[in-house]
């Protein structure tokens, strides 16, 4: 895969996908479930925390707080919960396979740079 296929493919996950999600599952109010679905987006400011804040090849899965395998738990059961709650459980949930499928890439290019990375077995089993 070419350099900047990889941003390019991520970005649109993050924020060109959602409005099809928006539109195919929220049909009656698609917009409203767009808006949901990208503030979903804040959930990256938990990359804040880390040092340093931007790490070139660095899986943010099971890393950052908010992208750890319990959160996603949390994000399971909100889909459970009024629908308002499930659009924000759909969101963050694809916010984090949209964010393993970049890890996948990463590993694929160059799995000696996730080596350190807290979800190095399982990149390694799929793979």
């Amino acid at each position: 895969m070419p350099g900047y296929a990889q941003p390019i493919l991520h970005y649109f996950l993050h924020l060109g996908f959602p409005l099809l999600i928006a539109y195919v599952f929220f049909k009656s109010h698609w917009k409203q479930a767009y808006l949901i679905l990208l503030a979903t987006m804040l959930v990256d400011l938990d990359h804040l925390l880390a040092n340093p804040v931007f790490q070139a090849d660095r899986c943010s899965i099971n890393f950052h707080p908010l992208h750890t395998y319990y959160a996603m738990l949390g994000y399971v059961i909100l889909l459970f919960w009024g629908k308002s709650y499930r659009i924000i459980g759909v969101g963050l949930l694809f916010h984090m396979l949209t964010d393993f499928i970049d890890c996948l890439f990463t590993f694929s290019r160059c799995g000696q740079c996730l080596q350190d990375s807290p979800i190095y077995e399982v990149l390694r089993w799929l793979l």
